[in-house]
């Protein structure tokens, strides 16, 4: 039996959640100057699978390990994990909005993938949204906007592999627990990382307050992720997926505080057209009414 929906206290969750997401971006980019980023993604879902671990795993226990489709809980784990690498990567390269808008271009490459992946029928409509969005890419990542080759490639491959975790996701959402599906996430992450600990160490001796960053990144990532499960429980996909937009300009606004940079008006405006392009997915994405046309 499906809980009431509570559509206002689902958009708070989320609008909440996205500032956890925000805040987990700018850690990264700020440690990202002198830490390797290896050692930030590996500390990232370590701290997050230790904190999972400590308060649910009493309660519980091997149900937070309890999947019938492994493997492919397995593979999501591992796209989540390349999506970080790629993005904290590019965080070290661009700004936070810029590389923040990128990444949101993943629903768009959801759309072109459907077909083939999940056998989804894209209609028109969607098809005008992924153009809409790949031109609001095109304006941030425009000739001449000062922007690092390097750092828009980091985000542009972040975005693929987002799109491919959003994919499977949607596909294990129907069966699995979304618990089970965060855990993996964590456990998987850390475990895939540790082997390059060797390699990724350096930096230097973190202070009371770098260490307090360092570990303030898994609880970023875990709770972002928490709040966004339970946003989800409390109102419709179609209702929440426009709202997520909204870390666009909570990451401008971030950026502006925490690194002294105020995106182009043409940044801006391919932000603007990455958010309706989403808008229209998510509109193009709602349930019909019987008999509604």
């Amino acid at each position: 039996m499906h809980p009431t929906p509570r559509p206002a206290r689902g958009i708070a969750l989320l609008l909440l959640g996205t500032v956890f997401f925000v805040l987990l971006d700018a850690t990264a980019k700020h440690l990202a100057r002198q830490w390797p980023v290896p050692l930030l993604v590996w500390i990232r879902y370590t701290t997050h699978c230790a904190l999972m671990v400590v308060l649910l795993g009493p309660r519980l226990g091997h149900r937070l390990l309890a999947t019938g489709r492994p493997g492919r809980q397995v593979v999501r784990a591992l796209l989540l994990l390349a999506t970080t690498l790629c993005i904290m990567t590019a965080l070290g390269r661009m700004p936070l909005a810029e590389t923040t808008a990128v990444a949101f271009a993943a629903p768009v490459i959801v759309v072109i993938l459907a077909r083939p992946l999940l056998g989804e029928r894209v209609g028109p409509l969607r098809w005008v949204a992924a153009a809409v969005g790949f031109a609001g890419v095109l304006l941030i990542a425009r000739p001449g906007g000062g922007l690092s080759p390097a750092g828009l490639a980091w985000a542009g491959a972040g975005a693929v592999f987002l799109a491919l975790y959003q994919i499977l996701t949607r596909q294990l959402s129907t069966s699995e627990n979304p618990l089970t599906m965060l855990f993996y996430t964590a456990l998987l992450g850390s475990l895939a990382m540790t082997p390059w600990l060797p390699w990724a160490w350096g930096g230097p001796r973190p202070d009371g307050l770098e260490l307090a960053l360092l570990l303030a990144m898994g609880v970023f990532g875990g709770t972002g992720h928490f709040l966004l499960i339970r946003a989800f429980r409390e109102a419709p996909a179609s209702l929440l997926s426009p709202i997520s937009y909204a870390q666009l300009p909570i990451a401008a606004l971030f950026g502006w505080l925490a690194f002294h940079h105020t995106p182009a008006p043409e940044a801006f405006l391919g932000m603007a057209v990455i958010a309706a392009a989403g808008v229209l997915l998510a509109w193009d994405s709602r349930p019909r009414q019987a008999g509604g046309g």
